[in-house]
């Protein structure tokens, strides 16, 4: 178990932590159901889900999208590597824990650069004994930074799972493509590229409105069409794997999205529609509520 980010002074940490203004690690937290994140977090994750009362179904859609990629990869294919980029904040079921409960001995490193995924990082290195993880603190625009510290825990002369999770479209188009080429480009043959992208294909009303509310906040938001979705991979001549570029809910679907135990009915309706997102069922969805592309590729 690493982490030499962790070493960081708490004094310089809680400088860097700006909870005057929503960030996108910690509005994702709120709509998966958990407690670190500021007043400027829920406020943006409120006026998200005013402008799209289903939109919580694209977050909690994408994380189990990425429970279903890592077990594939390390049941199926044998992956015990991965590259987790934009981790955000801990959750229940992260990389490590997913992979580690059929594969002890994989090694897992995640990357992110909000101070407040940093001051929960610990969470993320519990790694067993067998296994291995790492928590970097670093911009995902800085590949070459992110790429020779992973170093340090993954072996790169055997296949890596690049973890790519609804982060890309935080990034522009003369960013983002550049950064997915120079991470894939150190990758060696056998590893895969698991990513997941926000677009306007599906439903494209309720999820520009979502991405005007994120836009007034100052975050950058790039919905994807299909196309430039599956360009991060065929610019590289990844094999993209069946079911291919799909709907997050149509990838590889198992029914097993865990449900949240359930308060009672008078607890339940006394809680606004942020709150109560937490106790939401996912298993219950249509293709009306997912604006969230997903894809699993092979690097030959």
């Amino acid at each position: 178990m690493t982490g030499d980010a962790l070493s960081q002074d708490p004094t310089e940490l809680q400088r860097r932590i700006d909870s005057s203004r929503a960030h996108p690690a910690r509005v994702y937290d709120v709509f998966l159901g958990g407690k670190d994140h500021y007043p400027a977090d829920l406020a943006a994750a409120a006026a998200a889900l005013a402008a799209n009362p289903t939109g919580f179904l694209d977050v909690r859609h994408n994380r189990d999208f990425l429970r279903r990629a890592v077990n594939t990869l390390v049941k199926e294919d044998g992956i015990r590597q991965f590259l987790d980029i934009g981790t955000g904040l801990p959750t229940a079921e992260n990389v490590h824990q997913i992979a580690q409960r059929v594969a002890p001995e994989s090694r897992v490193v995640y990357v992110d650069n909000d101070p407040v995924v940093l001051a929960h990082a610990r969470a993320l290195l519990t790694s067993g004994p067998e296994g291995r993880t790492d928590y970097i603190d670093a911009d995902l625009k800085d590949p070459a930074a992110i790429l020779e510290r992973a170093a340090k825990t993954l072996d790169f002369d055997r296949p890596i799972a690049l973890c790519l999770v609804a982060v890309l479209h935080f990034v522009e188009d003369e960013e983002a493509y550049p950064i997915v080429r120079e991470l894939v480009d150190a990758l060696p043959a056998g590893s895969r590229l698991v990513l997941s992208h926000l677009t306007e294909d599906l439903n494209p009303e309720n999820v520009r409105a979502v991405q005007r509310t994120y836009t007034e906040r100052g975050f950058t938001f790039v919905l994807r069409p299909r196309a430039d979705v599956e360009r991060f991979f065929t610019e590289h001549s990844l094999d993209i794997v069946e079911p291919g570029v799909v709907p997050a809910h149509h990838w590889r679907p198992d029914h097993a999205a865990p449900v949240p135990d359930q308060p009672e009915a008078a607890y339940l309706e006394g809680l606004d529609p942020v709150e109560r997102v937490r106790y939401a069922d996912i298993n219950d969805v249509t293709d009306a509520d997912i604006n969230v592309y997903a894809a699993v590729a092979t690097k030959g």
